[in-house]
This record gives C-alpha cells, sequence and structure tokens, in this order.
C-alpha cells in the first residue's frame, strides 16, 4: 500500500517528473517536487490538490547543496519523512568535441549525476521505514547505447545505471531498493527541443528528423509519460520489495539489440 507514503520527486514542473507525480498521488502518496520554476510546479501541485491529494512545490536547484538541504528540511517538516524519491531532474543537449567551452557538458553532468547524488544524500536519513523506501533514478536508453554528439548525455545516463547500482547494494539491509528507468523517446518538451536541435544539425526539418527517430523504434511511437509513470508507480509498491539495482527499459524494443 502506498497510502500516506511521503515523495519527493525532482523535476517535477513539467514532463515524466509531473506524469510521475500525479500518478503517485492519485496512489495516495503525499507528493512533494521540485525545480526552477515556481509556476510549473505550482500546476502540478494544483492538480494533485484539485483531485483530493496532498502536495507541495518547492523551487530548488539540485546541484546546489544548500537548496537540496532546505528542501528535504522542508518535506520533513511537513510530512515527519520521505519515503519515495524520484531523481528525475535533468537537462540534455549537444556536446560535440568540437564545441567551444565545457559549460553544457559539465551542466548536465551536474544536474543529471551531481543532482542524483546531493538527492539522495540528502533524503536517504529521512527514510525511516520500517525495512521500506524507494529510490527511481530516470537515466535513458541513452544510458544504454551511445548518440554522436550526445557525449555528455550519454556519459550522465550510463552514470546514473552505475550510481544505482552501487547504491542499491549500499542500502539493501536497510530495504531501500534503488532502481533505474530507462525511456526511450517520450513526448515532452525535452524530445521535442532535442529534435529540433538535432534536425538543425542534420539540415533537416523537426518534422523529419522526429519521423526518422519514431521508425527506429520497433513499436513504431514515442512511449508516453503515463507508460514510464505506471513503471515507476511499481517500483514503489510492497510487490516490487525484491526488485533493485535494475535498470529498466521502457525503449519500444530500441535496445533488444544492443545488449542493454
Amino acid at each position: 500500500m502506498l497510502q500516506r507514503r511521503v515523495a519527493l520527486v525532482t523535476g517535477g514542473g513539467l514532463g515524466i517528473g509531473r506524469g510521475i507525480a500525479w500518478a503517485l498521488a492519485e496512489k495516495g502518496v503525499h507528493v512533494a517536487v521540485c525545480g526552477r520554476r515556481q509556476e510549473l510546479l505550482q500546476q502540478t501541485v494544483n492538480h494533485i490538490r484539485d483531485h483530493g491529494g496532498q502536495a507541495m512545490g518547492m523551487t530548488a536547484d539540485v546541484t546546489n547543496r544548500d537548496d537540496i538541504e532546505r528542501l528535504v528540511a522542508a518535506v520533513v517538516d511537513e510530512w515527519g519523512q520521505i519515503d519515495i524519491l524520484v531523481n528525475n531532474a535533468g537537462v540534455s543537449g549537444r556536446t560535440p568535441m568540437d564545441e567551444p567551452g565545457e559549460t553544457r557538458w559539465l551542466n548536465i553532468l551536474q544536474v543529471n549525476l551531481t543532482g542524483s547524488y546531493l538527492c539522495s544524500k540528502f533524503v536517504l536519513p529521512h527514510m525511516k521505514g520500517p525495512a521500506y523506501g524507494r529510490i527511481i533514478n530516470l537515466s535513458s536508453v541513452l544510458g544504454r547505447f551511445g548518440v554522436p554528439g550526445y557525449a555528455a548525455y550519454c556519459t550522465a545516463k550510463h552514470g546514473i545505471i552505475g550510481f544505482t547500482k552501487a547504491l542499491a547494494l549500499e542500502v539493501a539491509d536497510r530495504g531501500i531498493t534503488v532502481n533505474a528507468v530507462c525511456p526511450t523517446w517520450v513526448d515532452t518538451d525535452m524530445a521535442r527541443q532535442g529534435i529540433e536541435d538535432t534536425a538543425a544539425v542534420l539540415g533537416t526539418s523537426a518534422e523529419d528528423f522526429r519521423a526518422r527517430a519514431i521508425a527506429a523504434v520497433p513499436i513504431q511511437r514515442m512511449a508516453e509519460v503515463d507508460e514510464v509513470a505506471a513503471l515507476t508507480v511499481f517500483l514503489c509498491q510492497s510487490e516490487a520489495a525484491a526488485v533493485t539495482g535494475q535498470a529498466i527499459n521502457v525503449c519500444g524494443g530500441a535496445t533488444a539489440g544492443s545488449g542493454g
């Protein structure tokens, strides 16, 4: 039963994070969301409250230690503990090796990797059980294989899988599970931006590249936010207590031939 569990979902203002927050709230979970834009967070919170759920939203930069300490303290002050952490906050973007400067490279690694580390570090002391706790890290199919021009994002998402496996073993004796979810293209703002950026580099239209990207997915469509959210909710339930240290693909068959 997830009723009255407490969850913190990073990047919960839109896209996959918002979908996960809504799905958890439907199961009776008290949900805190964080992100950088208060107006988007408030939309997530309002939807949950309008449907009878409990929710709060706070702006926070997941790469900032002080922000995370403040965020976690606020959630614990409100609800006493944190049972579920969804490390969803992430950024993408092209980082070709001939790009001048390292700003984008560093930002992608810091948000995706360091952000997940810091949130896990400060949430774990407040996972009180008994014999229960769930950390779900959002990786990607780009954590399974490489894509030219996206070295930073591929590195970060491969790193999330390594982080997941190591942390799962570190906290297993507390009854806490740690898993990663690896989606293919999901119809979100981030995916749309990625399609536009790649199309521009290839000298084609966004519509043409989107069609080519979908054609490369065996099920011939993008994944839906609800499908990623449903897997995340399952991993939070008692029936998934023996599932830990795993990276589970929601890829429409895209990784079936890659060994990932």
